[in-house]
């Protein structure tokens, strides 16, 4: 790998979390969790630009991810973790400049978040008050995974379900069927089946330590 360009936000509490391409190559979007805020780079070639335009969403915005139709994006909010509920942010990319066009209510602090091959649905992973103390007004004793029908700029919620504890990212299979979990608390993924219509935990695959991370490789 060689880097491409390097990107100085100017604040260095800006806390940039996570980047998302768009289908092309020329647009990145980039979450700051430290400040709030949404950075637009334009990408020509070896050549990395910020744009300096921002988009405000939500409190510690995290998680982001294109839809492989490149016509929108998705942003997942933690909020403060106090239990509050967060949104998600609906990016529309169509028109004269990326910007926040709509926002979907999902649970406490969404963590993890992906599209299916085909982009006709949206899986997302609110961690449910299961990274809290247990003596905390808002704990659960587990996460969720809730995948949302995509039209356009609208996301329907289709079917929800129980995960591990703490949970973090979530990945599909390139057939939408099947879908990994992971769990921080558990040291595992959860294997879901997905029709749909319905979600259904079918399985689990432990491994050595806290899975933070997952993605499915290219389509």
């Amino acid at each position: 790998m060689t880097a491409a360009g390097k990107i100085d936000f100017g604040d260095p509490k800006s806390g940039p979390a996570a980047i998302s391409f768009t289908p092309d190559g020329k647009t990145a979007l980039v979450t700051r969790d430290g400040d709030h805020r949404i950075s637009i780079l334009s990408i020509d070639g070896s050549t990395v630009t910020d744009t300096k335009r921002i988009m405000t969403g939500g409190h510690r915005p995290y998680a982001v991810q294109v839809s492989p139709k490149g016509d929108i994006a998705v942003i997942g909010n933690q909020g403060a973790n106090n239990g509050d509920v967060m949104p998600v942010n609906i990016v529309d990319l169509k028109g004269k400049a990326p910007r926040i066009v709509n926002t979907v209510d999902v649970g406490q602090y969404v963590e993890g978040l992906a599209f299916s091959n085909d982009g006709n649905y949206l899986a997302v992973i609110p961690q449910n008050g299961s990274n809290l103390a247990p003596t905390h007004p808002f704990y659960n004793d587990h996460g969720l995974l809730v995948v949302f029908s995509v039209n356009g700029t609208t996301l329907t919620k289709v079917a929800e379900v129980d995960i591990g504890q703490w949970p973090q990212g979530v990945a599909w299979s390139r057939d939408g069927k099947t879908l990994l979990a992971q769990s921080m608390v558990d040291n595992a993924l959860a294997v879901l089946s997905f029709d749909g219509k319905s979600l259904k935990v079918t399985g689990q695959v432990k491994v050595t330590g806290g899975p933070d991370g997952i993605r499915t490789a290219g389509r």
